[in-house]
């Protein structure tokens, strides 16, 4: 049997992030990750000789080289990566398009200041006033109470409109509650996108998952691709390890290891990225907690790339991103029909401010989607039937917001709920996991300790830093930056 210091389960974002930090203090570390390459929910793939992001729509928490205090420049600082490396490009512009109402903004947090007085003059010293509140309060701590946010937001802004409108942007980016957010993870997500921003790598995801992968080669960390954690040891209520399988073929089925490699490793810490109720469910003599105690996620998404011949500017398709809502409330929920079209997202790839042209054009638009509908389909068909069908009425809800653009799609590609199951296993496919967050990431396990999606913090920054965070506060005991 092999020993480490540390196992992290899962190669995504948060995963590498706490064994590249573990790494840093000499520990010796095993990432395991269930697919063939990293990134979990934010990684890529290649289809028709065509490179395609999963996840990765913008990096939020953008700042500026050295902006002090700046969550970006903390985890920069924590991982030893020089900003440059990122090769950051902002975003021209974003909206948040409600009927009759559309708030602009962009990386500079006055922008979306003056709009809201706009449109909102009634309002606007209320708004200013809960804006002051957001900034102030510490939405990091691993410790805080959990509160509801929109009583907090009905309370402090008075028009009901503006609630709907600050909050589906930052429902869409990161919410596992359904019509609602917990008020830290609020002001999380208003920070990250409203008031530092947002921008894309160079090269996406890929330019990040590189970083992140030779970091941790270069700390001597060991990563394991294609094993899936059967089971979490224990021993006498702490952790002692992981029993590994292999996943083989398309389907992802899971078989014996290869002979001569042992599937026990041993570990005094295992730190779990894949969500919580998914890791106490592998997890030797822990009871899973009844759904009506910590019920699972039930928000899922539909996604259609559509790649365009020429550049989205080139047909007078101006923003970076648009978040919509065409009824007058935002009603996020998981919906009653396959996929729920009155909102949604649509990202322009291309509109970042690129160094270099793309290839091809890009556009991507996510609606929310219903992971019992997807799940009850055989394939390939009806799903894949279903599939055309709602991207087809994807494409007449983008055409409702931008000029003729139909005749000029090359190449289509879509996942729903199903897809994301498929390739992480997170219970319904639902992507920003559990409602309830476990902020601590303690579970009932002694050197077991969680991270990723369902410890809380949320973003791409935010999914490093909670990695880094686990790592320092329950291993590292607060390691030095």
């Amino acid at each position: 049997m092999s020993h480490y210091d540390a196992i992290v389960i899962g190669a995504g974002m948060s995963g590498l992030a706490a064994a590249i930090r573990l790494a840093m203090f000499d520990k010796r570390v095993l990432v395991v990750e269930r697919h063939n390459i990293p990134g979990g929910l934010n990684s890529y793939y290649h289809k028709a000789r065509r490179p395609f992001d999963v996840g990765l729509h913008a990096m939020t928490n953008y700042a500026p080289k050295g902006a002090r205090g700046a969550p970006l420049t903390k985890l920069l600082r924590q991982l030893r990566i020089p900003w440059e490396a990122l090769q950051l490009r902002p975003q021209h512009h974003s909206e948040v398009r409600f009927p009759g109402v559309t708030l602009r903004f962009t990386n500079d947090f006055e922008v979306l200041r003056h709009e809201v007085h706009r449109a909102f003059p009634a309002a606007a010293d209320r708004f200013d006033r809960f804006v002051a509140l957001v900034l102030a309060y510490d939405d990091v701590s691993l410790d805080a109470p959990q509160v509801p946010a929109r009583p907090v937001l009905e309370e402090q802004l008075g028009d009901p409109l503006l609630v709907e409108m600050l909050f589906c942007p930052l429902m869409l980016y990161g919410s596992a509650v359904e019509n609602d957010m917990e008020f830290g993870q609020f002001c999380t997500m208003f920070k990250s996108i409203f008031v530092q921003g947002m921008a894309r790598p160079e090269g996406g995801v890929r330019t990040l998952i590189k970083l992140l992968r030779d970091k941790l080669t270069e700390l001597g960390g060991e990563l394991r691709f294609k094993r899936n954690v059967k089971r979490i040891l224990t021993r006498d209520g702490r952790v002692a390890g992981v029993e590994l399988e292999k996943v083989t073929g398309a389907d992802a089925h899971v078989a014996p290891l290869p002979a001569g490699e042992d599937p026990v490793v041993l570990a005094p810490v295992v730190l779990s990225s894949i969500g919580y109720l998914e890791t106490l469910g592998i997890t030797e003599g822990v009871e899973v907690p009844p759904p009506e105690v910590y019920p699972p996620g039930r928000l899922g998404y539909m996604e259609s790339i559509l790649v365009l011949d020429r550049e989205p500017r080139d047909l007078g398709i101006d923003p970076t991103i648009v978040f919509f809502n065409e009824t007058d409330r935002f009603d996020y929920r998981a919906p009653d029909d396959l996929v729920d079209l009155r909102s949604g997202v649509i990202c322009l790839t291309n509109n970042f401010a690129h160094e270099r042209p793309l290839p091809e054009g890009l556009l991507r638009i996510t609606s929310l989607a219903s992971w019992d509908g997807w799940r009850a389909l055989a394939r390939p068909e009806p799903y894949a039937g279903a599939k055309d069908a709602w991207r087809a009425k994807q494409v007449e809800v983008v055409r409702r917001h931008f000029p003729p653009f139909e005749d000029h799609v090359v190449f289509t590609d879509t996942f729903t709920p199903t897809t994301v199951w498929h390739f992480t296993r997170h219970l319904r496919g639902a992507i920003y996991g559990a409602p309830n967050k476990v902020k601590s990431g303690l579970t009932p396990v002694a050197g077991l300790f969680l991270c990723g999606t369902d410890q809380g913090f949320l973003g791409i920054v935010g999914a490093m830093l909670s990695g880094i965070s686990i790592a320092n506060a329950r291993v590292l005991q607060g390691a030095p930056a």
